[in-house]
């Protein structure tokens, strides 16, 4: 898979990136790779060992359409290896993404795996290699975070220890562990990264919510790529958009009432095709929270619409918040 093709990628986000939110995407256009939510190596296989349901974060990967890339996480790379070898030739994905920028307490802490590997660069490096040699032709991606601290700030070295245990691509986010999601992505932190590789690609991940977002840091940093999360769950019409611009084209406009209530709609029953209807509410009742940020209304909504049991009721609370829309 040739990366240099690639400029927009969707970020692997816990609890959101599931395989209704990923087809929505697909219908909507512009993303180049559609990633997975994470899904932990070690679970996988002992579900597997015990011929248990594999876990719901890789429900429909088998049939989707591709490229599609699957981000997992461990900190044992006969796990990792074990669990990427399953994902190249049992699911045939298109990339594994290795994720190392995962600031969660209970990923980073309690598991020590996510974030908490950017303290040690070279074990970062081995578990890319082992990785990459059971996936094999398969691609190994990794995403990473500029280090645990500020005072520890490691990106290059990390940068450079995945490139040379045979990472295909490289995506940083420009915060530190410790920062989790507050503050200012810093860019210009990452922009350091691009001239200590010598040949994968960079991206770039951080606070991209609108197009200007996204043409700046393309034509400002040094990214070949940029990778969008919290933009992208609020706004997924936003990759079109994006894709619009760098092609030249006209941007479509930002939907009008009816074509956002036709867009959830259609969200909903994508969602359905995996859960029943009460499952299928609670589990879209966080997507129209996302949907409704910046609008006029939006806090009463939210309130509003959380506490919405089935199909009807949902409808019924998103036609009233949408009825006061311009």
């Amino acid at each position: 898979m040739d990366f240099r093709n690639f400029r927009l990628y969707s970020a692997p986000m816990a609890g959101f990136t599931n395989i209704a939110h990923r087809e929505l995407l697909r219908f909507l256009g512009g993303v180049d790779l559609i990633a997975t939510e994470m899904v932990s190596a070690r679970s996988f296989i002992e579900l597997d060992k015990r011929n248990l349901e594999h876990p719901t974060r890789l429900w429909g990967v088998h049939e989707e359409r591709r490229p599609l890339s699957v981000q997992i996480w461990d900190n044992d790379p006969d796990s990792l290896s074990e669990f990427a070898r399953r994902l190249a030739f049992d699911f045939q994905v298109s990339v594994i993404d290795l994720n190392f920028g995962c600031p969660a307490k209970q990923i980073a802490g309690r598991s020590a795996s996510g974030s908490y590997l950017l303290q040690f660069p070279e074990r970062i490096g081995d578990i890319v290699q082992r990785v990459a040699l059971a996936a094999a032709p398969v691609p190994v991606t990794a995403k990473i975070r500029l280090g645990q601290t500020r005072d520890t700030i490691n990106a290059v070295d990390i940068a450079q220890a995945v490139e040379a245990a045979g990472g295909a691509a490289l995506t940083v986010h420009g915060r530190t562990a410790a920062e989790m999601y507050l503050g200012i992505a810093d860019w210009n932190e990452i922009a350091k990264i691009k001239p200590k590789l010598r040949d994968i690609p960079l991206i770039g991940n951080g606070d991209i919510r609108t197009v200007n977002d996204a043409l700046f840091r393309l034509r400002n940093f040094p990214v070949d790529g940029i990778m969008i999360g919290r933009g992208g769950i609020a706004r997924p019409w936003l990759f079109r958009q994006i894709d619009q611009a760098l092609r030249g084209e006209p941007i479509d406009l930002e939907p009008t009432a009816p074509e956002l209530r036709e867009l959830i709609r259609r969200h909903y029953e994508l969602m359905e095709r995996r859960f029943d209807d009460h499952l299928a509410t609670v589990m879209m009742r966080k997507y129209a929270c996302r949907y409704s940020i910046g609008r006029s209304g939006a806090r009463m909504f939210r309130n509003a619409i959380c506490s919405a049991s089935d199909k009807m009721e949902f409808f019924r609370i998103l036609d009233e918040f949408l009825a006061f829309l311009p």
